[in-house]
C-alpha cells in the first residue's frame, strides 16, 4: 500500500506541498476535524443526531483544506495519489507531537 516507500519518506514529500504557515494552519484544525466527523459518523448509526455534526465538521474541515492550499498556491497532494489521504494524519500527527 505504501508503494515501497517509508512513512517517512511520504510525510516529506507532503510536507513539501505544505510550507506555508497559514496553510499548515488551516491544515492542524482540518484534518483533527475531518478524522473526528468520521467517528461520529460511525457513531451517529448508535446516537441519533449526531450526523449533523458529523456532516458538518466533515464539510468545514475540507473547506480549510482547500482554503489552504488556495493560499500556499498548490493542489492538495490526493490529487496526485489518493494515498496522500492518509499521510495527511500522519504529517498532522508529526507536527503535533514535534517530529518535523
Amino acid at each position: 500500500m505504501l508503494g515501497g516507500r517509508s512513512w517517512s519518506e511520504w510525510i516529506a514529500q507532503y510536507q513539501q506541498s505544505h510550507q506555508n504557515r497559514w496553510n499548515q494552519l488551516t491544515h492542524a484544525f482540518g484534518i483533527p476535524m475531518i478524522v473526528v466527523s468520521l467517528a461520529l459518523a460511525v457513531l451517529s448509526i448508535l446516537v441519533p443526531g449526531l450526523w449533523g455534526w458529523a456532516v458538518a465538521l466533515f464539510i468545514l474541515g475540507w473547506a480549510l483544506q482547500f482554503v489552504g492550499h488556495a493560499i500556499e498556491g498548490k493542489p492538495p497532494e490526493f490529487f496526485k495519489d489518493w494515498r496522500f489521504l492518509l499521510v495527511g494524519t500522519r504529517w498532522w500527527w508529526a507536527k503535533v507531537t514535534g517530529r518535523i
